[in-house]
């Protein structure tokens, strides 16, 4: 998986490092190409060091090996998914929790909805999204079942506005989660598939705890939540629970980083299932971070504080997954066999060795 920071103003190209994820997930490898955005497009935020690193994906290159080929990785195209991975927008609980901590325990926050400010940040990624052709794309948006990152999502890679009348609907009804926003069409724009994999750290804080998929279907009618129970189950480990409650959430635990950082890898895995080649994902500071904090212990200092950085709100990172063992199936379509119509072609220093002199 090749990494490419996209802010949503500045994106620009860089090499490549090569990583891998470890054998335990029969995941695949994956390599960091980063941009960083400028300091000044990102507020200051404290790094806290992983506590998990050790048990988690590491880099299978060392540093004496990637003196001669930084920067330089080459996979089969067939092999890869390009995955543009979002944190949602400035929520009503980044406001408080940032005036006061213990305003996170607060049930006003209860499934935090966007603020005005994160409207306009949703307006601007979807500019730079528009701009530079990746709505046009993207064949899938997965999205985290809560409030914030499904108004993120629609308003970023939803169709234009909706109007009654139209044989389709509606990605968002109006004003949903007091966005004082019109409703959004689904019209032109790729399916949506709301996923609990990608969900923020689970318990205590109400603003993580999710409303009944039942109430969100009536708010966002286009997004597909078919798979919340599937997934309540594939992370509990248990029978289905016949509900459409959030099961995850519990007031008196909360779920703990290294257990995140399992759950993204997780995702990444199930990620690597779906037939789409360009998927976008929409999901938390948390879940990313200690995500992507999997990555990059063998790498350069500089490329691993790079890669271990917090998202800022509504921040854009494309990456590129590679598939390096035999997970996927999908074959090669832009690859062509040659030698239509037959003929002798064998290369000159195939002959040499065969004939050497």
């Amino acid at each position: 998986m090749s990494i490419l920071y996209n802010t949503p103003l500045m994106p620009s190209p860089s090499p490549t490092l090569p990583l891998s994820l470890n054998n335990s997930l029969s995941f695949t490898t994956i390599s960091f190409a980063i941009s960083k955005p400028p300091r000044n497009l990102r507020p200051p935020l404290q790094r806290h060091p992983s506590s998990h690193t050790s048990s988690l994906p590491r880099c299978f290159s060392s540093l004496s090996e990637m003196d001669g080929t930084v920067g330089q990785c080459l996979y089969p195209l067939h092999r890869t998914k390009t995955i543009h991975l979002v944190r949602h927008a400035q929520g009503i609980h980044n406001v408080e929790g940032e005036k006061d901590y213990n305003a996170y325990m607060s049930e006003e926050l209860f499934d935090a909805h966007l603020t005005p400010l994160g409207w306009r940040q949703v307006d601007n990624l979807r500019k730079h999204v528009y701009g530079f052709g990746i709505n046009k794309k993207i064949e899938l948006v997965i999205v985290s079942p809560l409030l914030r990152t499904m108004q993120t999502a629609v308003g970023v890679f939803g169709g234009e506005g909706y109007t009654d009348g139209i044989n389709a609907p509606p990605l968002m009804v109006e004003n949903a989660g007091k966005s004082n926003r019109t409703a959004i069409s689904s019209l032109h724009s790729p399916p949506f598939i709301a996923v609990e994999l990608c969900r923020e750290h689970l318990g205590v804080h109400p603003c993580d705890r999710r409303r009944s998929v039942s109430e969100y279907r009536s708010i966002f009618p286009a997004i597909d939540f078919s798979l919340a129970s599937i997934y309540s189950y594939y992370l509990l480990c248990r029978h289905a629970i016949e509900s459409d409650e959030d099961i995850l959430w519990r007031a008196d635990i909360r779920e703990k980083d290294e257990e995140v950082a399992a759950r993204g890898q997780k995702f990444l895995k199930w990620l690597w299932t779906r037939k789409e080649k360009e998927i976008a994902v929409v999901s938390h500071s948390g879940f990313l971070y200690h995500t992507l904090s999997a990555f990059g212990n063998d790498c350069y200092p500089s490329v691993k504080s790079e890669i271990c950085t917090h998202f800022a709100n509504c921040e854009l990172r494309s990456v590129v997954l590679v598939d390096r063992g035999m997970i996927g199936s999908d074959t090669a379509i832009t690859n062509y066999p040659g030698k239509k119509p037959q003929g002798l072609d064998l290369p000159s220093d195939v002959v040499e060795e065969i004939n050497p002199s």
